[in-house]
């Protein structure tokens, strides 16, 4: 007599919530786990032994679906082959064909709604393609520790802090990839009780300092700047100005500017903390936005670039600062530095307005609910007299030495 099979329905799959194993005929089963969770399961028999074959989930997993898996797996055996030997094979051909390339692309794209801005999703897509671009074509089953010192160790002497974060976003990928069923066996980029045995201890000290101008030689750096006619002049002086990171400038569009108010609205899309800042604007800042109306393109990027729909470059700013000014001891972000110093030695200013005015988190949670608000009228003032300051001549920020009669 032929064996029953389709005893199950898929309101019963739905329904059925005793623990076991729920026989829907021809070796398919439906587990219900004490848990509650279900998922479908195949019995076969393979030289003598009992064998359990998983057929996924049963809420990913319909029962038409599980039903026609199991025919497979079925007739797999009858061709005198086993089913789970088999499609292990067909799962590592697939491994084969996807690259590292072509996995971490995919899980940057997977993973994008939870970086904090486009910013820090470009940081992990230039990461992984730049700097690892000699895992790229390697199969992702094969990436090796040899493979990921080959990447890091040139880094690690140099840019400790970039290796550091560039090896967190490869273990990631790798992890992926092997929750995927991509990969097997331990990590191979993981840190504790593996790569700490084999490169140096991370210098603490290189992370978060920028070599920075002192802000008593910005106003003489301000004078040769504004001899420069170029779109990266105006962009560093707008970004000094504004004490400003770089990224927060480079993607600025005109859409985010209110000239009556004179106010920059940076989106949280673009703020390292992904909170929406205000930026107010000193009369040189709409000089320089008047500027810059005379090279504005339909794509509304205040400092648009020579690539069409692309914005300016930071890394122009950087050229302008350190190869055609020769200040390759300076960077950008050093400005900032330069700005709060003046602040915290040059006025009366409150330590939480300069802070506010650099968009950093200050204080704990209550003081900052307790505070509210983002000081502007403060803001306007303290960058007000920062664009007095850098845009004066330099003798007229030297103190008088007053002689002895």
């Amino acid at each position: 007599m032929a064996r029953e099979v389709n005893k199950l329905s898929a309101r019963g799959v739905a329904s059925l919530s005793k623990p076991g194993r729920h026989s829907d005929g021809g070796g398919l089963y439906l587990v219900v786990d004490p848990s509650g969770a279900k998922r479908w399961l195949f019995l076969f028999r393979w030289q003598g032994k009992l064998k359990e074959m998983g057929l996924g989930g049963a809420a990913s997993v319909p029962l038409a679906v599980a039903r026609e898996k199991a025919a497979e797996a079925r007739k797999t055996v009858a061709a005198g082959e086993n089913p789970i030997l088999v499609r292990r094979a067909e799962e590592a051909e697939k491994s084969a064909a996807v690259t590292f390339g072509v996995f971490a692309d995919q899980l940057v794209d997977d993973i994008k709604s939870g970086f904090r801005n486009e910013k820090h999703r470009w940081q992990w897509k230039h990461t992984l393609e730049v700097y690892a671009a000699k895992l790229r074509p390697i199969p992702i089953a094969e990436v090796s520790t040899e493979n990921v010192l080959e990447v890091l160790q040139p880094l690690w002497q140099t840019k400790q802090e970039t290796a550091s974060r560039l090896r967190g976003r490869i273990e990631r990928v790798l992890d992926a990839a092997k929750a995927k069923g991509h990969r097997l066996g331990e990590n191979p980029a993981r840190w504790r009780g593996h790569l700490d045995n084999l490169l140096p201890r991370r210098q603490k000290l290189q992370r978060g300092h920028h070599p920075a101008m002192p802000y008593a030689d910005v106003p003489a750096f301000i004078i040769e700047l504004r001899k420069r006619e170029a779109v990266a002049a105006l962009m560093l002086e707008f970004t000094i100005l504004t004490a400003a990171r770089s990224g927060e400038v480079v993607g600025a569009k005109w859409e985010e500017v209110d000239r009556n108010a004179k106010i920059w609205t940076v989106p949280a899309s673009r703020m390292k903390a992904g909170k929406e800042h205000r930026v107010p604007l000193s009369d040189r800042a709409i000089e320089i936005l008047d500027a810059a109306q005379v090279i504005r393109r339909e794509e509304g990027f205040v400092f648009p670039g020579p690539r069409k729909g692309k914005p300016h470059s930071n890394m122009a700013m950087l050229a302008l600062l350190q190869k055609r000014m020769d200040l390759s001891t300076v960077t950008v972000h050093g400005f900032r530095s330069s700005f709060r110093d003046w602040a915290g030695e040059r006025t009366a200013f409150p330590r939480e307005i300069a802070e506010a005015a650099l968009a950093h988190v200050v204080g704990d949670e209550v003081e900052r609910a307790y505070r509210r608000g983002d000081a502007l009228a403060k803001r306007r003032k303290l960058m007000d007299a920062w664009s007095k300051f850098i845009g004066s001549r330099p003798a007229e920020n030297v103190v008088p030495m007053i002689k002895n009669a």
